[in-house]
């Protein structure tokens, strides 16, 4: 029996696109994808986190060494650190209360000294001095009594000085922070899509600049 040469080449040409068909139909690459895959990739999914993006706000850059040499300025003079920390409404206070404890420094030593130098002369046997018809004990009461308060005047002055040199620092150290009344609101919205239904959720968190 003889075949037509154009039938042979045409069953040919069907034989070979036909194998490369059906080879192609067989291909895992192509094939739709099952319930089992769908679901597979709707849980790695599931989790949809959406931020807003946060405003930062421009903060002064960070000087370590400003307490310090805050410290430093009020040990030099006082009122200096806080003139350095813009504070200068707590200069005259640093100045008064110093000037306080001189005071009363200056007027229980005179004090003192007039009390000293009339018990002094009663003990050489002199009576001519200022403090008559006053008795002996009691001037060398008044002589005690004016050294202690003279002791306390000069530990006044000088705990003056030592606070104005710490609030200088701490001031300093306070001022390194944003203590303004801005807040910070930043929404998070999360979709969990691996539940039927879906599951929605807002969370609201609040931070202090």
């Amino acid at each position: 029996m003889k075949i037509n040469p154009y039938i042979g080449r045409l069953v040919l040409i069907f034989w070979v696109f036909g194998a490369n068909v059906l080879a192609q139909s067989n291909d895992p690459i192509d094939a739709p994808k099952t319930d089992g895959a769908l679901e597979q990739a709707t849980q790695e999914n599931s989790l949809l986190i959406v931020e807003p993006e946060n405003n930062q706000i421009k903060e002064a850059p960070y000087n370590a060494l400003a307490p310090a040499k805050a410290a430093f300025f009020s040990a030099v003079l006082p009122g200096l650190g806080q003139a350095y920390n813009k504070k200068y409404w707590k200069i005259p206070i640093v100045y008064g209360g110093i000037a306080t404890g001189v005071y009363f420094y200056q007027r229980n030593t005179e004090d003192y000294n007039r009390f000293r130098d009339a018990y002094k002369r009663r003990l050489a046997g002199y009576q001519d001095d200022e403090f008559q018809g006053v008795s002996d004990a009691r001037l060398r009461d008044a002589q005690k009594t004016a050294g202690r308060n003279r002791d306390v005047s000069l530990a006044m002055a000088i705990g003056v000085y030592l606070l104005n040199i710490l609030d200088a620092n701490v001031d300093a150290h306070l001022l390194r922070y944003n203590l303004n009344e801005d807040l910070t609101l930043r929404p998070e919205f999360l979709l969990q899509s691996n539940h039927r239904p879906n599951v929605y959720g807002v969370s609201l968190n609040i931070s202090l600049p």
